[in-house]
């Protein structure tokens, strides 16, 4: 089953980089797939290959780490400035009416400050992920170039693209094969982002009257 022309003409290539570059692919085993159609157009599913593969799990799983400590991070900063505002309530019937104004809006900046800071490092958190599945896609190319050039095919193309085509022409589960053998040899992963610090802590409310 052919794809229609229109459709080709419109789906992008993920090894055309490579193409010009074959020389600099490692020499991978010619693969020999009883169920695999030979055909010099294939296709790779890349979300399935970043989640199905060993290293893109391990990037999930420090991704998620993240996000689990940022919303244990936020549970402790609501928690400490919901008590420091009990402890301003509390004071305010033996403070000059200046004096609890100045705290009160001293209080509300900094309540500001790490609510922005706090959404900031969400956002950035939010971003991880693709920002993480664009540099694994980067580093897989040499091996994808190898698995194309061992298929005998001529380009790859992103599953999502295609409208119509036979099953037997994906390579993913191939592609996971090999970047998995890869991953357990040692290959070196993509650096981990730097690691946003922690939030300041509010300060602990006094005991005494001010």
């Amino acid at each position: 089953m052919r794809l229609a022309a229109a459709t080709c003409a419109c789906l992008v290539a993920l090894c055309a980089p490579v193409l010009a570059q074959e020389d600099a692919f490692p020499t991978g085993r010619l693969v020999q797939d009883a169920d695999l159609m030979q055909s010099a157009v294939v296709t790779l599913d890349r979300g399935r290959l970043f989640e199905g593969s060993r290293q893109g799990q391990a990037i999930l799983a420090r991704i998620e780490a993240e996000t689990a400590a940022l919303a244990a991070e936020n549970r402790r900063l609501e928690a400490a400035l919901e008590a420091e505002e009990r402890s301003l309530t509390e004071r305010r019937a033996v403070m000059e009416p200046e004096a609890f104004q100045t705290l009160a809006r001293e209080f509300d900046t900094r309540v500001e400050e790490l609510r922005v800071a706090q959404e900031t490092k969400g956002r950035t958190l939010a971003r991880a992920r693709d920002l993480e599945e664009q540099r694994f896609m980067e580093a897989a190319v040499p091996i994808l170039g190898a698995l194309m050039r061992d298929l005998g095919a001529v380009a790859i193309i992103d599953r999502s693209a295609v409208v119509l085509g036979f099953d037997r022409i994906d390579i993913t589960a191939q592609a996971i094969e090999r970047l998995d053998a890869a991953y357990v040899a040692g290959t070196p992963e993509p650096a981990a982002p730097e690691t946003v610090p922690p939030a300041e802590q509010p300060a602990e409310p006094p005991s005494g009257a001010p």
